[in-house]
Order: structure tokens, then sequence, then C-alpha cells
């Protein structure tokens, strides 16, 4: 145990002897690993699905996102207890008394996501800085793409090898995190305050949004469920159809976003790698709370209201825009036009088919107003577009386009940065665990490197063909295994040879098996939901399919076949007086 450590410990014990205040100070200084949680949560899924859903639902959706990252926070407060009331690996922990198929696929899942999602991360900072925060530096090339990757891998294994050592250095990765995240979160809510000020926010909405309803499920929400009743007959119904389930996807996407399967290990991993133990239970929990869930909300938040101001139901005024025109020339010449296509064309059906280009367009033209409303509000935008949109708010002409360019920019680099340095990191925990070796040892670094390398060249992978079976594969891996290692550690919580003594017991055992069920539940339906609409997609159905079916049996076998061993094992650790 370090000098550090016992330090941090008996400030703990003192505060706690003091009082709440002084608790609560001691925890403030000391955080750590919850602001880890957090760099990595605020990626770009975050971002692209915090967009999305202002723009189909407008801000009466917000709930889901409290919901689930107060779910993910109770499991991983879980963890955090199961890991500091034992003192050990959770990995090997598993394997020895629960399931080696739950912890190999645990682990390999993880270093998997690492590995992928490194990938957007650095397409999402390249396109930060080329189109935002530097537009003409470096040329939207290849060459030009692997210099800025090589750049910030760089940088990013400068701050990872400050995070390997003891001290200040340690302190100023803590420092250089929590200003990331914090960067993230003020650029992101200094741009909602100013469409505030300027009248472009409709707060009673907003805090309305925070108030759940499940009939959101079944039915169109916002403006669109308006428009919606407005058509009536066969157009109603195409567009209910379609509305309903895109927001069935929001709902799911964000069960998905919110707790990553990579963000369970590393809570675990990165309390003990800094020598935290039982009096720090208290501490994880207070961590999670704040340095995730604060930064969390506040920047998913204020994505929602800026895109839901700017884009739901094609955006204010949307009579006036180009897309809106009977003109058929004028309607072509909207930044959506091609977006929009497919869905219009499926609406007219059959009435469509055989048509000539021209023919098809002069249709479309003359679709009602609220249709192409509803098309538009189908259309994923991105930062740069909401960028764009909400430039006229900041000032009027270049002045005004240069500081929404440059407060989205910053804390779009942000949000990639923090989220490279992080995955970097969990892969390095990872592989120390894969290969059995000491965590801060030469393993975690290559781990790292690892993870980093694969994310750098990713205008190799990422912009080509295998992009679309590589992020299938991997985010069904990583999301179906998701519900299973909630399980997992809601067994452990309950496993007396596991957590002796410190298993809760009585009233505080049935508070935390009931909020560790419901969230457990909840991730368990989404996950089966997403399990059906993947696999009844013709395109990825069969590899969905066939990685659930393998990895279920392998978990039938793995518990049939650990049983004789774990008895075995537990026997001879009792004999040696571990296990009461």
């Amino acid at each position: 145990m370090s000098d550090q450590v016992a330090k941090n410990r008996e400030m703990i014990v003192k505060a706690q002897q003091e009082g709440l205040r002084s608790t609560l100070l001691a925890y403030t200084k000391l955080s750590g690993p919850g602001w880890l949680q957090s760099a990595i949560t605020l990626g770009g899924g975050s971002l692209s699905g915090a967009l999305f859903l202002g723009v189909l639902t407008g801000t009466n959706l917000l709930w889901i996102q409290l919901i689930m990252i107060v779910m993910g926070v109770i499991m991983l407060s879980a963890i955090s207890h199961v890991t500091l009331s034992t003192g050990k690996k959770p990995f090997q922990e598993i394997n020895n008394h629960v399931n080696p198929v739950l912890g190999w696929g645990w682990l390999i899942a993880t270093c998997a996501a690492n590995m992928l999602w490194c990938m957007p991360q650095f397409s999402l900072s390249f396109a930060a800085l080329n189109k935002n925060l530097a537009p003409g530096l470096v040329e939207d090339t290849m060459s030009g793409k692997l210099v800025v990757s090589a750049v910030l891998l760089v940088a990013a294994i400068f701050v990872l090898y400050l995070n390997n050592k003891e001290g200040r250095a340690a302190k100023a990765f803590d420092i250089i995190l929590k200003g990331m995240v914090a960067i993230v979160v003020i650029s992101f809510f200094v741009a909602v305050m100013i469409m505030s000020a300027n009248g472009s926010v409709d707060w009673s909405g907003v805090f309305a949004g925070f108030i759940p309803d499940l009939s959101q499920w079944s039915q169109p929400t916002g403006e669109l469920a308006t428009l919606i009743q407005g058509l009536g007959g066969d157009a109603a119904d195409f567009w209910n159809d379609k509305i309903v389930s895109q927001q069935r996807d929001v709902i799911i996407g964000a069960a998905a976003t919110a707790v990553g399967i990579n963000m369970t290990f590393l809570l675990p991993y990165s309390m003990l790698a800094r020598g935290w133990d039982k009096p720090f239970r208290g501490m994880a929990k207070f961590d999670l709370s704040t340095g995730m869930v604060i930064p969390y909300l506040l920047v998913t938040t204020c994505v929602v209201i800026a895109s839901a101001t700017m884009f739901h139901a094609g955006g204010k005024d949307f009579e006036k825009t180009p897309l809106a025109s009977t003109d058929v020339a004028v309607m072509k010449s909207s930044e959506y036009f091609e977006a929009v296509l497919p869905t219009l064309e499926a609406r007219l059906g059959e009435s469509a088919e055989g048509l000539e280009a021209e023919a098809l367009y002069a249709e479309i033209a003359a679709m009602p107003v609220a249709e192409k409303q509803l098309a538009s509000s189908l259309v994923k935008r991105n930062a740069f577009q909401l960028s764009s949109a909400i430039a006229p708010i900041f000032g009027e002409g270049e002045s005004g386009q240069n500081q929404a360019s440059l407060i989205f920019g910053v804390g779009v680099i942000g949000m990639g940065f923090s989220t490279i340095i992080i995955l970097m990191l969990i892969n390095g925990y990872a592989f120390c665990e894969m290969f059995n070796v000491e965590q801060g040892s030469g393993m975690h670094m290559i781990g790292c490197l690892v993870s980093g390398v694969c994310g750098a060249i990713w205008p190799l992978v990422w912009d080509g063909p295998a992009k679309l079976w590589l992020a299938i594969a991997v985010s069904s891996f990583g999301f179906i295994l998701l519900p299973i290692a909630y399980s997992t550690f809601f067994m452990m919580m309950n496993n007396k040879k596991i957590m002796g003594d410190e298993r809760p017991e009585g009233s505080r055992r049935l508070l935390w098996n009931v909020l560790m069920g419901v969230s457990c539940v909840v991730v368990i339906v989404a996950v089966a939901a997403t399990i059906q609409q993947k696999v009844s997609d013709e395109k990825t159905g069969s590899l969905v399919l066939g990685m659930v079916v393998v990895y279920l049996i392998a978990v039938i076998l793995g518990f049939v076949m650990k049983k004789p061993a774990q008895i075995e094992t537990e026997t001879a650790l009792a004999d040696a007086g571990e296990y009461e």
C-alpha cells in the first residue's frame, strides 16, 4: 500500500467521524474513477444518440436518459461494492466461483469493444478539427487523416503515461480528464444558454420531458404526433408505424449507450489500481453519482435541447425551407433531399413504381408539407450540421458561424479524445488480466497501444466496407453480454463464498436486490428487443443469431462443466480456512 493511499484512507475515516459536510468535501477531493466513467460515456455514441433523440422526439424522451444512467450507476455501484469489499479482481472471481465462460466472454467483449469503438472516436476528433476548429489546416485525405490520428495517439499515450505514475503525475492525469469532461459540459451548456437567452428554448417542455411516459413505446410523441393526427387514413398509419419504430430504437439505444460492457470492466480495475478498499465504498458511490451522472445528464440534455429546437418536426419555419417547396428544382436543392427521398418514395408505395426520376420527384414535391416534415424528422443529423444550424443565434454572418463552430468543435473533440484515452486504458487493464500479469506492468501499456493503434488506422478500416460487419458484430456481442455482466455481479453480490461477512443482509440486501433486479430486467428487455430487430434484418440476422446461440450454449456448458471443479476448489479453500 502506498503512503498516498494510506493518507487518503485516513482522510476519509476522519471526515466520516466529523460529519456529512466533511465527508462530502473529502469525497470531492479524492474523486477519480467516476470521472473516468464520464469520459467514456460522453463519446460519439452518446452524442449521436442525443442528437437523434432531439430530432425525432423533441424534449419528450429526456426521461429515458435519466432512468438509464441511474440504473447504470446502480449496477456500477454494486460492482464497486463487490470489488472493494473483497479486494479481489472480478475476472478471477467470476472464473473461480461463477462461470469461466461468463468471465472470458466479459473480457473478450471488452477488448473487442475497446479496439473497435476507438475508430469512430478518432474519426469524430478529426472531423471536429477539420470542419470546426481548423478548417483547411489538414486536407481531408487518407494521409491527412493518418497524420492527425498519429498526433492524437501520441497525445493519448502521454496522458496514459501520467496515469501509470504515482504522485503528481497521476494527479495530473485526473486533472486532465476532469478538465476534458468539464470542457465538453461547458461547451454544450454555453450553446444552450445562448439559445435560451434568444428565447429559442421551451423550458416548460424540457422539464416535462423528464416525466416518464410509457405510452411512448407504442405511440408517437411531440409535434410529430400532432402532424400524424392531422393526416388521417393510410398516411397516418404509415407515419405512425415509422415514427413508433424509430422511437423504440431510440429507447433501446439509450439503454445501450448509457453504460457499455467495457465500463463494467473499467470501474473495478481503476479502483483497485488506485489502492482503494473497504473504507472507499461510500467514496465510490459518491464518485459515480457526481462524476458520471451529472456530466452525462448535462451534456446529453443540452444536445437534445439544441437538436430539438433546431430540427424537431423539420425545425422552425419548415414551410419556408427548400424541402417544403412544390417546385422540384427548389426542393432538390435542400441538403436533406437525398436523405428523405427513400422514405417519401416508400410512402408513395405502388404509385411510385416504374416512374422516371423526374416524375417521381414531381410526385414527392406535391406531397403535403406535413409528410415532408415527418420524413425530415427521421434524418439523423451530426454535430456539425447542428453547429451550422444554430450559428445565427450566436450572431449574424461569419462571426456567428465561427463562434458556433468553435464551441461545438471544442465540445466534440473533447468527447472524442477523452474517450480514446479511456478505451486505451481499459484495454490495458484487460490485457493484464488476459495474460495473468500484474496491473501496471509492461503488458498494460501494450494493451493500451493495441486499442490506440486499432483506432488510429480508422481511415483504412472504418471508412471501408468492413465497417458495417465490424460494428454489428462487436456492438451486438457487447450489448448482448451486458445483461450477463449485470446478472453475474448480481449473483456475486449474493454469494456468501465471494462476499463473506461483507454480503449485505436484511433490509440492505433487499434494497440492493430490488434495485439491481429492476436494472437487470430493463436491460434484458432492451437486449431482447435489439436481438429481435437485428435477427429480422436480412443482412445481419444470421450473424447476430449465430453469435447469440453459440454463446448461450457455451454459457450453459460452462455451468455444467464448472460445477464439479468448483466444488473441489471451494472445498480446498475451505480446508485452508478461506471460507467459513
